[in-house]
């Protein structure tokens, strides 16, 4: 959830101020796209997953800290919740072996991780929502040390002033609330980076926006939370409802919520940047000492600290990012969409889908924005989140339809047009797609193999709920490590 801060209290001049300095950092970013003064003749990819640590008992290991000074290497990083850590993966060229790459580090720094995370008594798991996470284990305590999450727990609190109401009507309905946001950590995602120029920016956001619903179904991982079958994508509705600032009333107003799909295609970069300045107050109104206007003057790349940690706190699910590295500032597309898991090789072939598929569609001479309207793409996306790989999708030119039969007829071959262009192997290609067709052929991926083995415990095994939820992580865990992909994981 971004960089440290420090544990502070803010004053009404501070918010003021920081006001005044995330407007000034604005009016210099539209000045940069003016002078395209960004890096991005050579585009790379990155990605990070986030993951859960449980105990040898598959409950929820609040171990963080101790996994981390164990593993002792800067790729990894704190999340929200004690269970929770982050690998943030090296950025690269997709190229010719890009993705291969990509799954041989991926597995050597898990692989690594985890024995020296079973040494403090922990394991790593890649999946959306622990199913065997309860209510019990999400409390203010339960908080990373990290000083920015107890500051984004009060900030949220003062805006709402009122406890956090999680409802969520699925297969089962859940309707609870939460005085911290602690449920928040129950979402373990994968997210996905691109970097393009700023004349590109929207034909790739707007690109990443229409096909962001049937990623989810495709990627399903998260059907459980506290002990309820709900969507086969909870993580979708307990993040949008877990970090938000509204009470009800503020919500009957249209107030746009911190966690947001959007509403409407953009023709800029600047859109997005904008919209938050405009829309969203300060949750952390921490000002730099840096002056954006006098350092772009002075030739050297402001960072644009205020603007950034804004964006930092509005949780897009396809978010911009402004970065600096090197001194050469570039502008990237952050795809938050997916869960972690079930393995590294799915995770793989997700994301050769949807880059390969968002370089077409970003591409083509009629945009597929033009032809379908904003709230439609909104609707597929919070559709496949609900029904999994099992959901029905609009779509220009097809009308309404099974996701998969979408993704067998029109979208697999603009994948692989998209991966060829960006130069990717043939036969790299072809196995990774391959995967993503199997998956809608016998219509399996993690949330309904999570399901599927749920309801066989129960039936089969006569377990009840709780004792069959763990024994789905006991066998979760092992096929996870086989890097074998979902769709030919055992169905019992």
């Amino acid at each position: 959830m971004g960089e440290e801060v420090d544990q502070r209290e803010f004053t009404r001049e501070d918010r003021a101020r920081y006001r005044q300095k995330v407007r000034r950092c604005l009016d210099v970013f539209a000045e940069m796209l003016r002078e395209s003064r960004f890096d991005f003749e050579r585009p790379l990819t990155g990605m990070e997953i986030e993951l859960n640590l449980i105990d040898d008992s598959s409950d929820p290991a609040m171990r963080n800290a101790d996994v981390l000074a164990a593993v002792a290497d800067p790729a990894f990083q704190t999340e929200l919740g004690q269970f929770n850590v982050e690998i943030n993966v090296s950025p690269r060229r997709l190229g010719a072996r890009g993705s291969a790459e990509f799954e041989n580090d991926i597995r050597a720094s898990l692989n690594a991780a985890e024995d020296k995370a079973r040494a403090v008594g922990a394991h790593m798991v890649m999946i959306g929502i622990l199913p065997t996470l309860r209510q019990s284990h999400l409390t203010v305590e339960s908080l990373s040390a990290n000083p920015r999450y107890a500051l984004i727990n009060e900030q949220i609190f003062a805006a709402r002033g009122e406890d956090l109401t999680i409802r969520i009507d699925g297969v089962e309905r859940l309707n609870t609330t939460a005085d911290t946001v602690a449920p928040e950590a129950a979402c373990t995602s994968t997210q996905f980076h691109l970097q393009v120029s700023p004349a590109q920016f929207a034909s790739y956001w707007n690109a990443a926006q229409t096909v962001a619903g049937v990623q989810v179904a495709l990627g399903a991982n998260s059907p459980f939370l506290y002990g309820k079958e709900l969507w086969r994508e909870t993580r979708i509705p307990l993040f949008e409802q877990a970090t938000d600032t509204r009470s009800e009333e503020i919500k009957a107003q249209g107030v746009r919520p911190r966690v947001w799909f959007g509403e409407r295609w953009i023709t800029s970069v600047f859109d997005l940047f904008e919209e938050n300045v405009r829309y969203f107050p300060a949750l952390l109104p921490i000002c730099d000492a840096e002056d954006p206007a006098e350092a772009l003057a002075g030739g050297d790349t402001p960072t644009l600290a205020e603007l950034r940690l804004h964006n930092g706190t509005i949780y897009r699910w396809n978010r911009p990012i402004y970065d600096v590295v090197r001194n050469r500032p570039h502008l990237r597309v952050e795809n938050r969409v997916l869960p972690a898991g079930p393995t590294v090789i799915d995770t793989i072939a997700n994301a050769a889908f949807y880059f390969g598929v968002v370089r077409s569609l970003a591409e083509s001479d009629r945009p597929l924005w033009s032809q379908m309207s904003f709230s439609a793409a909104e609707e597929n996306f919070h559709n496949c989140a609900r029904n999994g790989i099992g959901a029905q999708v609009f779509w220009p030119g097809l009308g309404y339809l099974p996701v998969t039969e979408l993704v067998l007829r029109r979208l697999l071959p603009l994948a692989s047009e998209g991966l060829d262009g960006w130069g990717v192997e043939p036969a790299e290609r072809d196995r990774l797609l391959g995967i993503i067709e199997q998956r809608c052929l016998l219509g399996r991926n993690g949330a309904s193999w999570q399901v599927d083995t749920l309801h066989h415990l129960e039936v089969e095994g006569n377990l009840d709920r709780r004792e069959a939820l763990r024994e789905v992580v006991k066998r979760y865990v092992p096929l996870m490590h086989s890097n074998e992909p979902v769709h030919e994981w055992p169905s019992q």
